[in-house]
């Protein structure tokens, strides 16, 4: 009777965490699929949390649904421009550099170049989030997991320190948040978490291990027990998303 009772008042909620670990999973193979779903997680979770008076994270959530419209189209277009959809294929043509015609019975000469110098690119289905697949040389790559890098962290601390601050005051000035510090670091944080994953910057998994623990303990203190089941499963996948975005980088190099 207490399980029913939980699901029949808590069924958003429920169905967000479902989705948010949905999210977490596709999150660690680095599949595209983790946007849309992302965008569907957000959407449910703008009313947890304008419900619970959790107004940063409410924000955060219509934050989400921008940048996972941006990660979309970044992970889509990898790191060329104009990249083709999956299952095309780009034609390169080869260098006729040190090619040598040979002659075929009838007189006919043969324009078969040798094979040195030869490029093909292919995109198609492939095992990386984008759906690209790369051969040789060509621009349209996929996005790689990249590190970041001292002057890019900078800027992020600069701006977590702003927004941090703009959400305080805003918290504790204009709205019956009853725990503005709280909400503010974890907003701030998850937003730059959030663009670093859209970049696939490896880092961003630490953010999110900070965050989750302090959501964790937030989510106790104001009763919404289904939410700290998602974040503490949460905190379990990032650190299994360390260990499999470490193991991208290591075979991009």
């Amino acid at each position: 009777m207490i399980i029913s009772d939980l699901i029949s008042n808590n069924w958003i909620e429920i169905f967000g965490v479902i989705t948010g670990i949905i999210y977490v999973f596709l999150e660690i193979r680095q599949n595209i699929w983790l946007w849309p779903v992302g965008i569907i997680t957000s959407a449910v979770y703008i009313f947890v949390f304008f419900t619970s008076k959790f107004y940063a994270d409410m924000s955060l959530q219509v934050y989400y649904l921008v940048i996972s419209c941006a990660g979309w189209y970044w992970w889509i277009r990898g790191e060329g421009h104009g990249a083709k959809g999956k299952g095309q294929k780009a034609k390169v043509l080869p260098s006729l550099e040190g090619a040598e015609r040979e002659e075929k019975p009838g007189g006919l000469l043969s324009e078969e170049p040798a094979c040195r110098g030869d490029v093909v690119v292919e995109l198609g289905v492939g095992s990386d989030s984008s759906g690209l697949r790369a051969q040789g040389t060509g621009q349209n790559q996929a996005l790689h997991v990249t590190r970041l890098t001292l002057k890019t962290g900078i800027v992020l601390a600069i701006i977590f320190v702003f927004l941090y601050f703009l959400l305080w005051f805003a918290l504790s000035k204009l709205t019956d948040s009853p725990v503005p510090e709280w909400d503010s670091f974890i907003t701030s944080l998850s937003i730059i978490a959030t663009w670093m994953l859209a970049r696939k910057i490896y880092e961003h998994w630490f953010l999110w291990i900070v965050v989750n623990s302090a959501s964790i303990i937030l989510f106790v203190t104001r009763g919404l027990y289904p939410t700290v089941i998602l974040y503490s499963v949460y905190l379990v996948m990032s650190f299994t998303g360390l260990k499999v975005w470490k193991k991208s980088i290591q075979k991009s190099n």
